[in-house]
């Protein structure tokens, strides 16, 4: 991917044409910025991997901008890298050799009380591995240092369990020392639909959904597939294994670290809920195993990649409970890829080709929801849900409320519009009146949706 000044980066959302997105945040960090006159200011980046978090923060609008990357490797070797940035940028000779990025983060700090600049942080979770020290130093001369500098501190990783326990966790040192923390989320769909625009002018309902359902609004996927001219839903799926294909092994390489060597559970897991097993005891069956509790716990607390899944106006303690995943990406990826992984380790990709191609639409109908779910959810003023009974007999695809107005919308989705049935979609509605008092509250209305509506 290349940026407008010829550089390539391997985490961004620039792509050929131009920078999508992000107004706000930038804006955010433009506010930051000028805080930083007049005191240090601390930011912390989140998100996923992926999601842009590096090009966002050299965005931030300085001028001046330092840029440290975290490697796995001795401190030494990396404060070498650091104070080789900070003669560079700063245009000030160094002075003897700093071993330790405790020396090295005291020497940026008394540096921004002369000459206000921004340090980016990046991939700041390492540290765990390379001296986890660091962390306290950080605190300590942070709190002793931040009232007379003026320095512009943004820190991002990629291991967003660590990220968030480095500081969210009230027994870690940085705990309540950054100033301001955003999260980051992939494209919204209007943002999505700009852009394919761009890229294919004449592109069709179903090229839009592809899209989605493979990247979910991921900038660094959206840009893998149209800035190589994969615009079309067919390339776009025979793209995905291409030899050297990057999305090949992706789901491997942003999570393993993060589950560490219990990986396979997890993974056998988000396998079963991304073929759609959507219940504790549907994912048990099919793994073979039970008390599998503590995990779909830790998937949906700890690493926010699973989502608990009720009725519209359930109680908490009601047993219609699904589980589902979060990110879109991964259900491609555990459905297709981990699933078939066997093909993968024997190279049969031409075989794995047919099989995404065979089975895309089983896939593709599920992700047309969340597209929907999602656009709703965007404009910032409905109750999102969906309806199912005890049996999973009677279930309605996609409820909108407007708790405001005490209206809601019940819409069954069809790709093709016209399988939709409205005597099946009244019947169903039906029983959830029937179930359900707060409908009886409300106005009602139904309706589909289908392709020609995204």
């Amino acid at each position: 991917m290349q940026n407008g000044n010829g550089d390539y980066r391997n985490d961004d959302y620039y792509f050929a044409m131009k920078f999508y997105n992000r107004e706000k945040e930038r804006e955010e960090l433009r506010k930051v910025l000028e805080k930083s006159r007049e005191e240090a200011q601390m930011t912390v980046l989140m998100g996923r991997r992926r999601i842009g978090k590096t090009e966002l923060s050299l965005q931030c609008g300085d001028e001046k901008v330092l840029y440290f990357f975290v490697g796995k490797k001795a401190e030494a070797l990396l404060c070498r890298d650091y104070l080789d940035e900070i003669s560079n940028k700063l245009e000030i000779p160094i002075y003897g050799q700093l071993l330790s990025f405790s020396e090295v983060f005291k020497l940026v700090l008394h540096c921004a009380e002369k000459q206000p600049f921004t340090l980016v942080i990046d991939e700041f979770q390492n540290f765990l591995k390379v001296n986890p020290t660091v962390f306290g130093d950080m605190q300590r001369d942070w709190d002793l240092h931040k009232r007379t500098s003026h320095l512009n501190l943004i820190i991002s990783g990629s291991v967003f369990t660590l990220m968030k326990r480095i500081f969210e966790d009230y027994e870690e040192p940085l705990f309540g020392r950054a100033n301001q923390k955003l999260l980051l989320q992939p494209f919204s769909t209007s943002v999505l639909k700009e852009i394919l625009a761009d890229f294919n002018p004449n592109y069709t309902h179903e090229d839009l959904l592809a899209l989605y359902s493979i990247t979910g609004g991921v900038p660094w996927y959206v840009s893998l597939l149209l800035d190589k001219g994969y615009v079309t839903k067919d390339q776009m799926l025979s793209a995905l294994t291409e030899e050297n294909s990057p999305f090949i092994n992706e789901g491997r390489n942003i999570l393993i670290e993060e589950f560490g060597t219990d990986y396979i559970t997890y993974f056998s897991i988000l396998t079963c809920i991304a073929s759609g097993k959507k219940t504790r005891s549907e994912i048990e069956g099919e793994l073979g195993i039970g008390n599998i509790g503590s995990y779909l716990a830790r998937l949906e607390n700890y690493y926010s990649l699973v989502s608990k899944s009720l009725p519209i106006f359930a109680k908490e303690t009601s047993k219609k409970v699904r589980y589902q995943l979060n990110d879109c990406f991964l259900i491609f990826w555990f459905r297709f890829f981990y699933k078939y992984q066997s093909l993968v380790e024997n190279k049969a990709l031409s075989a794995l080709n047919d099989i995404i191609q065979r089975d895309y639409s089983s896939v593709s109908g599920f992700m047309m929801e969340r597209y929907f779910a999602k656009k709703f959810e965007e404009e910032g003023k409905y109750v999102i849900g969906q309806w199912w009974d005890r049996k999973g007999e009677n279930e309605i695809d996609l409820i909108v409320v407007d708790p405001i107005a005490k209206e809601a919308w019940f819409y069954e989705l069809k790709k093709q519009g016209k399988r939709y049935s409205a005597k099946t979609l009244k019947e169903k509605m039906g029983v959830a009146l029937a179930q359900t008092p707060e409908f009886r509250k409300m106005k009602t209305h139904y309706g589909s949706l289908s392709m020609e509506d995204m």
